[in-house]
């Protein structure tokens, strides 16, 4: 069973910066996407960003500017770097690959921490 581990969660203080990393166990094949989401205490999950298997990147208004993802479908990895963090960023950060052949696929999630 394919599992995808992330790594590079922590404490840090606003305008501080971190890069989440996102590996697979196993190859995944056919990749439509791959993606970060987020989720705070009390609400609901939300899109962070989104990179296609072809390489174009949506965000969420609230991180345009400020974050960049990057992703490597043949390596089944997927990166978050994140730069000017603001308090409201805190969350846990998943990582969740798309494949058209064998379903979705969700990291176990990583803390990541503002301090202001």
């Amino acid at each position: 069973q394919v599992q995808l581990v992330e790594s590079g969660g922590g404490l840090v203080q606003a305008g501080g910066s971190l890069r989440l990393s996102c590996a697979a166990s196993r190859s995944i094949f056919s990749i439509n996407s791959m993606a970060w989401h987020r989720q705070a205490p009390g609400k609901q999950r939300e899109l962070v960003a989104t990179i296609s298997s072809r390489g174009r990147t949506n965000y969420a208004d609230s991180v345009k500017g400020r974050f960049t993802i990057s992703g490597d479908n043949a390596k089944n990895t997927v990166s978050l770097q994140m730069n000017n963090l603001k308090p409201e960023d805190t969350a846990v950060y998943y990582c969740n690959v798309e494949s058209s052949w064998s379903g979705s696929y969700w990291g176990q999630g990583t803390q990541v921490t503002v301090s202001s």
